[in-house]
């Protein structure tokens, strides 16, 4: 089982405050791994790096604002600064918007294209230079069922994920050679704070359902194990391809 022994290993997780980033670094913890929490407000970010702490693993939270390259920067330094290293890099932040393509505000895509894919170029720039000096690191982009399907009022979300599932394929191909895998994973609906207005909605709600081969929204659990595979030793000859954790959604 040491194929999946994270011991000894950091992890800088952005957004890993609540929802899909917090699942992850909660299961990177339990694998045996170090935990940088990143993240915007103070009290969560205090709360889930105390959360691990008391599971026995290492754990400090992080400020850190995806939009802006300085804010980057400097929270990327920090991490490095306190722990040394970062094995793994988890981009999760991330935020949406519905609406139809001819009611969408500039504002809001301008929003949604900066956090779910700027921010990963530009936490990648400032986490990847010392993976690819030490000749080893994982980096796991978080992207959608909506990088490879489309759906009613989710253009700009859709379009960040189709671009973050490029984006991973062509930072894999530059740094294969250089020790460092670039994986994505493709979730379906999960119980977030992110999706509960849809999740309170009778209709939409049983339109996921029906939608979903395997008849229901998925559990947060049910993340882990694939965020444990692409960090471990286990996926180490894997680079460039994205995983859906989706209940069947994209086999139609």
């Amino acid at each position: 089982m040491n194929l999946f022994d994270l011991t000894g290993k950091v992890a800088m997780i952005t957004g890993s405050t609540r929802g899909l980033g917090e699942t992850a670094a909660r299961a990177l913890a339990k694998a045996g791994a170090d935990i940088a929490v990143c993240g915007r407000n103070l009290d969560d970010l205090e709360r889930v790096s105390t959360e691990i702490q008391a599971t026995g693993r290492n754990a400090t939270g992080f400020e850190l604002d995806v939009l802006s390259k300085q804010k980057v920067l400097r929270g990327a330094d920090r991490v490095l600064s306190h722990f040394g290293r970062i094995d793994i890099l988890v981009n999760n932040a991330g935020t949406n918007y519905r609406v139809p393509v001819l009611e969408y505000p500039e504002d809001k895509w301008d929003l949604i294209i900066n956090t779910n894919l700027k921010g990963y170029f530009l936490v990648a720039q400032a986490v990847v230079p010392q993976m690819i000096e030490r000749g080893y690191g994982k980096v796991i982009n978080m992207s959608s069922i909506f990088g490879k399907v489309g759906l009613a009022t989710q253009l700009a979300y859709a379009c960040s994920k189709g671009g973050v599932e490029q984006m991973t394929k062509v930072m894999a191909l530059e740094w294969a050679k250089q020790g460092v895998r670039v994986n994505a994973i493709g979730p379906t609906y999960f119980e977030t704070d992110m999706v509960k207005q849809i999740r309170n909605d009778p209709k939409r709600f049983n339109f996921i359902n029906e939608r979903t081969p395997m008849g229901r929204w998925g559990y947060l659990p049910e993340l882990e194990g694939t965020v444990i595979f692409l960090s471990a030793p286990a996926s180490d000859f894997i680079t460039g391809q994205t995983i859906y954790v989706d209940g069947g959604w994209t086999i139609w």
